[in-house]
């Protein structure tokens, strides 16, 4: 947009901009903000949502400066002013967060805040096709409370199969019996949820495919102008792209993976940080972000994302354990590796995968098919307890019979007799 006026709202000692609506000016600012004292920064957020009063991005980095200070107050007088205006999840995640800890501290009264939180945040963006993450927090939150039927299993959003299986797990944990009705009574409301899903579904990848057409053309150069020309108008469109299906993981992996292949590694390091922003759950980017630090030699860099992964050790993914072996081997050779997984059979997270896993690769790469043969036979007890803790009774007693068909005929007889004393 040309400027036609002569006012110039918005300066800094850096910017001086004659349009008030300028984007590019107000990113700058937004940057200048973000590196100041909180005193001296909320001016500069004052200026920009009085222009951008929508712009739910400023209005989380002004209630984030004041978070990291502590100004609880002057935080919820900011979300009391943004929140209704700006139905955005990251923001309102940063609401959720804050609630969290103002919280923690005050025992039953904190817990019930929190619920209303949760549900005054669902209650407006629970409907999202990119609310699953909140739906799993909040299901995660409410598995602290006595008694809570989540409202998640019922809404149409991208994780709702994750949600229902989680659901189940839950119920089934409390009590199978009682499970066993409530389950019944959710698992049509489930399955109509389900089947609005995927049609709603469908109609966002026709979008996604029309945008994916378009941005075919314009890698195509119709043109034919010079490449640095042509690329421009690339990212142009990546841009515009990520103005519509900004929660989408893979049109920000396209983006990236597209600045990487045309020699812009330093771009698309930029567009995986801004992903990640935009969706701080995917795994998917995050691995495919520590890839590309870890294909330019930015070993360290890599090494923070993998821990990323990892978080406190409590909730981390089997994926998350083999995948950061995987990179320790790689990176800092074998020791290194193997004292990562005599670590991580310690977390209640590492299931038979993580086993398997680094057995493959002891006998794959580092030739040692003694400690091979010993991590299987460790996974093999952590299998069977897992399928014990399922009561898979039909798959625990095929497994033991594969077992002793592997054993001498006098040690086969031994343990059949004690697994014949134990109760049916």
């Amino acid at each position: 947009m040309s400027s036609t006026t002569t006012d110039k709202p918005m300066d800094s000692d850096n910017v001086i901009v004659d349009d008030k609506y300028n984007i590019e000016a107000a990113e700058i600012i937004a940057n200048e903000a973000q590196h100041l004292p909180i005193t001296e920064a909320a001016p500069l957020y004052e200026q920009l949502l009085t222009l951008f009063p929508t712009a739910a991005k400023y209005w989380k980095q002004y209630v984030e400066a004041h978070m990291a200070v502590n100004n609880d107050d002057a935080t919820k007088q900011l979300f009391s002013r943004c929140l209704l205006n700006c139905l955005q999840i990251p923001l309102w995640r940063c609401y959720i967060r804050f609630i969290r800890k103002v919280n923690e501290k005050k025992g039953i009264e904190g817990q019930e805040e929190t619920r209303k939180a949760f549900d005054f945040m669902l209650s407006y963006l629970g409907a999202d096709i990119a609310s699953g993450p909140v739906w799993m927090e909040y299901i995660t939150f409410l598995k602290t409370l006595p008694e809570s039927i989540p409202k998640a299993i019922v809404t149409p959003t991208h994780h709702i199969e994750q949600l229902w299986k989680d659901y189940e797990s839950f119920e089934n944990s409390v009590s199978r019996q009682l499970a066993k009705g409530l389950l019944s009574e959710y698992q049509p409301k489930y399955n109509s949820a389900r089947a609005v899903y995927r049609e709603r579904k469908k109609y966002e990848e026709l979008q996604w495919m029309a945008w994916k057409r378009l941005l075919a053309f314009e890698k195509g150069n119709p043109q034919r102008i010079d490449s640095a020309s042509s690329n421009k108008r690339i990212i142009f469109t990546y841009e515009q792209c990520l103005m519509y299906l900004y929660h989408y993981p893979d049109i920000w992996y396209d983006y990236a993976t597209w600045h990487a292949k045309t020699g812009s590694i330093d771009a698309a390091v930029k567009v995986f940080q801004r992903a990640l922003k935009a969706l701080p759950d995917s795994e998917m980017l995050r691995y495919a972000y520590a890839e590309l630090e870890e294909s330019r030699g930015a070993i360290q860099s890599a090494k923070k994302i993998y821990e990323s992964l990892l978080g406190d050790g409590v909730n981390t993914t089997a994926l998350a354990h083999i995948q950061f072996i995987r990179f320790l081997r790689r990176t800092e050779g074998v020791e290194a590796a193997r004292k990562y997984f005599l670590d991580a059979r310690k977390s209640p997270n590492c299931t038979y995968h993580v086993y398997v896993a680094y057995a493959m690769m002891a006998f794959c790469l580092d030739k040692d098919p003694k400690v091979a043969h010993n991590v299987f036979e460790a996974g093999l007890k952590r299998y069977a307890d897992f399928l014990t803790r399922l009561n898979d009774d039909r798959n625990i007693r095929a497994l033991f019979e594969r077992a002793l068909s592997s054993l001498p005929p006098e040690e086969s007889v031994e343990i059949s007799d004690q697994n014949d004393d134990q109760p049916d």
